[in-house]
């Protein structure tokens, strides 16, 4: 379904932060027959719409908000809106179509689009691909998930596109190059489930892509992907891994049996962002860029390359501590990569946040032939700490809350050691958002100097 399509039919906008406000406007210079907005909150008598958006599209709110839903033609949901949704099932009973903001936008820009998804590593994977698209000289726009609505780009030859589960869903068009950087399960309570959450995150894969390129270090990735295939019948490239084209072998990055240059010349700790190098590297092999030709300008592009905030970002205290923000660990896989990235020095975790029933036990396993300290935080922290019990080399801790835990983090972790807030859940509850989970942090880093 394309914007086009929505000339002269009824749509109701589901949401109206910044996708449903975006999507409104974009809706509206189509000519719909009617356009309403919906918000489903028990405070929408708060939400702030006005003049110009009340203009194009009335919002419905409280008891209109489920009527204005089933009367509409069409109704394109923001992606905040789950597929767990009582109302959804409703809306699919009735035979209403369901689309969302990137999926309208998708249905015209695919052809011009790499889209990046994955559980872990899409936001580092898409904007070093689109930094080094830029360093050989293609000029692209990046964007998507928590940034500027798809549907407010602006119009360019060339998009580099981080997709989150809950937009991948929508699709009907998959993109030009289709990109998975990591597969586990995540945001469950939103999608119904393991299996309902791999089935929204890959349907960035079926419909159609020209390339598809995936992290082919990840087993669980490649056995979800066994039998798909690209628009010409070839399955997915898997960079990254022992065979690949593009892989890591001791501190080189290889392109076949051509060393490119020192995977040291990224900035960004960790394996599995050595893993995110090679993938970018494959998608600039795969649309026609002489990688091999190209190593120096990429190399000097690498190593100009900034990680992004809150995922691994070291804080240097005077204490000779190294504090390391990774707030954006929602998950205990997520964790796990942390802790990886600081292998070989003292260690302390600070793990917890909001508790959405994620099985930990992935991290008791990887854990049990680790030394480190790990401090639990509410809400999830006592369950992380107790599903640790018994691990010989994991001394363990409660903590009433960040700052609390970040004042015993420092009693805990010797000059020359790391401590790492990796939380392995979201922030939303105790805070407003990671943001605000990050400000949190540094300020008790401050105060407990």
């Amino acid at each position: 379904m394309r914007l086009a399509d929505l000339k002269g039919r009824s749509v109701a906008v589901w949401g109206t932060g910044r996708e449903g406000r975006a999507a409104v406007t974009a809706i509206a210079a189509h000519g719909p027959s009617r356009l309403m907005a919906v918000d489903d909150s028990a405070n929408f008598l708060s939400v702030e719409w006005s003049s110009p958006l009340a203009d194009l599209a009335p919002l419905a709110g409280g008891d209109h908000a489920f009527p204005a839903l089933v009367s509409a033609d069409v109704v394109v949901r923001s992606p905040g809106v789950p597929n767990t949704h009582p109302w959804m099932a409703q809306l699919r009973e009735r035979g209403i179509p369901v689309t969302g903001g990137s999926a309208l936008w998708m249905a015209d820009h695919a052809a011009r689009t790499i889209g990046v998804t994955g559980s872990k590593g899409k936001s580092t994977t898409s904007s070093l691909i689109s930094h080094l698209l830029a360093a050989v000289g293609r000029p692209n726009v990046f964007g998507g998930n928590i940034g500027v609505p798809l549907l407010d780009l602006p119009e360019a030859e060339q998009y580099v596109l981080e997709l989150s589960s809950y937009q991948c869903a929508d699709l009907t068009d998959s993109p030009h190059v289709a990109v998975v950087s990591s597969l586990f399960p995540e945001h469950l309570d939103a999608h119904g489930g393991e299996r309902e959450y791999y089935r929204d995150k890959l349907n960035i894969l079926r419909h159609d892509p020209d390339l598809i390129v995936v992290n082919g270090a990840d087993d669980r990735l490649r056995a979800e992907i066994r039998g798909v295939t690209d628009v010409n019948g070839f399955p997915p490239v898997p960079a990254a891994a022992d065979d690949s084209r593009f892989r890591i072998e001791d501190d080189t990055v290889y392109c076949s049996d051509e060393p490119l240059f020192p995977r040291s010349s990224l900035k960004l700790k960790g394996a599995h962002n050595g893993r995110n190098l090679c993938v970018a590297l494959a998608v600039l092999d795969g649309i026609g860029i002489d990688v091999p030709g190209q190593k120096d300008a990429l190399a000097e592009a690498v190593a100009t390359f900034e990680g992004l905030p809150h995922r691994l970002a070291e804080i240097e205290d005077p204490s000779g501590v190294t504090f390391v923000d990774d707030t954006l660990s929602t998950s205990p896989y997520a964790t796990m990569h942390a802790i990886d990235a600081y292998a070989g020095r003292p260690l302390t975790v600070l793990v917890g946040g909001n508790d959405r029933g994620l099985d930990y036990s992935p991290l008791r396993e990887f854990l049990r032939d680790k030394q480190l300290t790990v401090i639990g935080m509410p809400d999830s922290g006592p369950r992380i700490v107790a599903e640790l019990a018994g691990l010989d080399g994991i001394v363990t801790h409660q903590a009433d809350d960040l700052h609390s835990a970040v004042r015993l983090a420092r009693e805990t972790t010797p000059s020359g050691g790391a401590v790492l807030l990796s939380p392995g859940a979201p922030s939303y509850g105790r805070f407003r958002n990671y943001e605000h989970r990050s400000e949190v942090f540094l300020e008790a880093i401050r105060e407990s100097a």
